[in-house]
């Protein structure tokens, strides 16, 4: 099994220009059987203004397919992903 990026796409906000140090931070916003949502928040060092924002799904299929696995992707990498989630469920009001 591997993961294909399936969609990509970025909002830039502001520049970081040298000697500025970017900082990023990545999450995991949504975590489905065989996909993947990450999102980077791109940061100036010291600062708390996002100057860009990334999102990449990924969706992991079977080599011999190609297509996404029934199983879904492995337990150990579910594992590691879950800790990066921020999924956040609908409120009733």
């Amino acid at each position: 099994m591997y993961g294909v990026a399936v969609d990509a796409n970025t909002a830039f906000f502001s520049s970081i220009a040298y000697p500025a140090v970017a900082e990023l931070g990545l999450r995991v916003n949504k975590l489905g059987k065989s996909s993947v949502t990450y999102e980077v928040g791109i940061f100036e060092r010291g600062m708390d203004e996002v100057r860009a924002v990334a999102q990449c799904v990924h969706v992991f299929v079977e080599r011999s397919t190609g297509r996404p696995s029934h199983e879904g992707m492995s337990s150990k990498l579910r594992k590691v992903l879950e800790r990066l989630c921020v999924e956040q469920r609908s409120l009733k009001l």
